[in-house]
């Protein structure tokens, strides 16, 4: 049985991870290379102004869609929390967006008939209907796919064993979309066109995508569960409102979304266009399978760099190292002029900070769910994480509209070769493709640099505070008074031991908030081996991202903080896995929590573990039978009677 369920759960990190693979194939396609067929292949060369004119249109069009799918994405959210089928909440949206949009997509690599010449004005009705249509179902698939990963498991040490599988199928998918691009189209085109490939090559490789895409959302359909629990039938609904209450409240989260929202688009825009500098500037358009292939294998490296330099120099260190090095690699590709070397020398070093700033954003945007709760009394995790996404789209269709302007000033449209550019062109082409990205991504360093403050320093300070005040932040629908209300004054708790160990007085911590009484009454265990177990029958209130301590209230009302080591906030989760989540009912003597020892020694840390009942105030009869001694996990330390709400 334990060989089936490890090879179950082997299935299902490589079902997942190849579903992140064709999902950010078919939005890489989506993003960046399905605009390149629009300006350069769409139309001839023939068709004069009116390419320009249809151009300009399409790309308005996608621009203005891709705002008004903004409002649209916490609908889709909303319908996918309320979507119960036998098949669960996000599989029938994998698989109905992944069937939608790879046949709209295949569909908008062709002149649909001809229509885009002969009926112009069909065209672009056609076209904005099959594009919001294609936008929506993707949105759908989007949104059902990263929703998964609490669902496929609620184990977290599986989550982030399936969470490390899809960044790296993920950023394979991205990538690989600029390997094969040139190559696919250039194989089946009729005409090789000075290596651009023709209308037919463009279909092929647009197939291609919507086909890997349809496949990879097949096998997340069929090789990996989705696990039910009553924990996920209590979702909170958003909407495009809510998420700008946050922003407005939430100063840290306002700042860091101001910061990527500049920087994000700053950097698509650059991305966008590398393939036309290929093309229109060099043009050895084959060439950039090159770049794509190094991009490929520099994303996987950069992303497991990123845990030993964050921890080494911190987050904000990277930050701004990375940013270093992206405008040093702006100024770099400004003056490689046509030689092959240096532009691929300057476009793989703008590329290596990429995912390193992606995930500080991320960290700061996580972290600061637990700045908005200690500043508000309530947890807007859900609001605060759809942030990013948002703002991606956001950078997305700036791009997308800067793109399509550029290939149009510049003559790039309508099957123009490189000797067809002018030096104005040039000119106006560089200004867009690196001017223009290194003002935004400037703008938002500047904005970093000035408002963002939230450092692991102050969030570990954060989460300290927190956990003294947890009971009076529960992350949950319920006041302190209705919870109060729900107490059995005549219940009896038996408190078992959470972990083993040596039993201490809570007075001889190093930790002088617990050593003095201010977290609540209770004892401290020096321990013998690494799990944390129920004390009582009840459920859990409180998690926290470092992994490192639990609230608990168990059903006749007794809150109890589980506290692993001192100091271990700095950790950061590092040696830790938690087995629950927030909301979980667990029974007396289910594990909660592993650590691991050698890890919180290796950082100089004290691994007491310190146990308090925090409040004991409204406890009659609270009697500790143990106070030093050896003490297995199970044992009875204490009985509780007498709990009064109102006492």
């Amino acid at each position: 049985m334990g060989n089936e369920s490890k090879a179950r759960k082997i299935t299902s990190r490589i079902a997942y991870s190849f579903g992140a693979f064709g999902h950010d194939a078919f939005y890489a396609t989506l993003s960046t290379y399905f605009i390149i067929f629009v300006t350069g292949h769409l139309f001839d060369k023939d068709s004069g102004g009116q390419s320009a004119s249809m151009i300009a249109a399409i790309t308005g069009i996608i621009f203005a869609l891709r705002f008004i799918e903004l409002a649209i994405d916490p609908l889709i959210g909303n319908a996918i929390d309320n979507t119960n089928s036998r098949w669960g909440h996000f599989k029938p949206w994998i698989v109905i967006g992944g069937i939608i949009g790879s046949v709209v997509l295949a569909i908008l690599f062709t002149t649909m008939g001809g229509l885009n010449v002969s009926n112009p004005t069909m065209y672009l009705i056609l076209f904005a209907i099959l594009y919001i249509t294609m936008d929506i179902f993707y949105s759908f698939k989007d949104v059902g796919f990263w929703s998964m990963i609490p669902a496929i498991s609620f184990d977290s040490k599986e989550r982030e064993k399936t969470a490390t599988y899809a960044r790296v199928g993920s950023n394979i998918g991205a990538n690989i979309v600029a390997v094969i691009v040139m190559p696919i189209v250039l194989l089946f085109s009729a005409n090789s066109n000075h290596g651009q490939g023709d209308n037919r090559g463009w279909f092929a490789f647009g197939l291609i995508i919507a086909i890997t895409a349809l496949v990879s959302a097949l096998v997340v359909a069929i090789g990996t569960h989705e696990n039910d629990s009553e924990l996920r039938k209590n979702v909170e609904k958003t909407s495009f409102k809510d998420v700008f209450k946050v922003l407005a409240k939430n100063d840290q989260l306002m700042w860091m979304s101001l910061t990527y929202g500049l920087y994000t688009a700053g950097i698509a825009i650059t991305n966008a266009l590398e393939l036309y500098y290929f093309t229109y500037i060099l043009g050895e358009a084959g060439k950039f399978s090159i770049l794509g292939t190094l991009n490929m294998i520099i994303g996987v490296i950069s992303v497991l760099f990123f845990p030993p330099l964050a921890q080494k120099f911190s987050r904000r260190k990277v930050f701004f190292w990375s940013i270093g090095l992206m405008l040093v690699a702006l100024v770099m590709f400004t003056f490689s002029g046509t030689s092959l070397v240096m532009t691929i020398i300057s476009a793989v070093l703008f590329y290596i900070p990429q995912p390193l700033i992606f995930l500080v954003v991320l960290m700061v945007l996580s972290d600061s769910v637990e700045y908005g709760q200690l500043k508000f009394g309530h947890r807007d995790e859900s609001l605060t994480l759809s942030v990013r996404p948002l703002l991606d789209k956001l950078g997305g269709a700036v791009s997308n509209g800067i793109v399509g302007l550029t290939a149009v000033l510049a003559g790039m449209t309508a099957g123009a070769t490189s000797s067809d550019i002018t030096t104005h062109g040039q000119v106006v082409f560089k200004l867009m493709m690196f001017g223009v990205p290194a003002l935004l991504i400037l703008a938002g360093t500047f904005v970093f640099f000035k408002k963002v403050k939230l450092d692991e320093k102050m969030h570990a300070d954060i989460v300290n505070e927190l956990e003294k005040t947890w009971h009076k932040h529960l992350d949950t629908d319920e006041s302190m008074e209705e919870i109060e209300k729900e107490v059995d004054a005549n219940a009896t708790v038996e408190y078992q031991v959470p972990v083993s160990g040596t039993l201490l007085p809570l007075a001889d911590v190093s930790d002088k908030t617990f050593a003095s009484g201010k977290m609540g009454e209770g004892f401290a265990i020096k321990p013998s081996d690494g799990g944390v177990y129920a004390p009582f029958d009840g459920v859990v209130e409180a998690t926290f991202p470092t992994r490192h301590a639990i609230g608990l209230r168990s059903d006749a009302g007794v809150l109890t903080l589980i506290h692993i080591g001192v100091g271990t906030v700095d950790m950061r989760g590092t040696g830790f896995v938690q087995y629950v989540e927030k909301g979980d009912h667990v029974k007396q003597g289910q594990e909660l929590i592993e650590f691991w020892a050698p890890a919180i020694k290796k950082a100089g840390l004290d691994d007491t573990v310190m146990v308090v009942i925090t409040n004991h105030d409204r406890i009659g009869n609270l009697e500790f039978t143990k106070t030093t001694g050896e003490v297995k996990h199970g044992d009875k330390i204490a009985e509780m009677s007498d709990i009064d709400p109102k006492r």
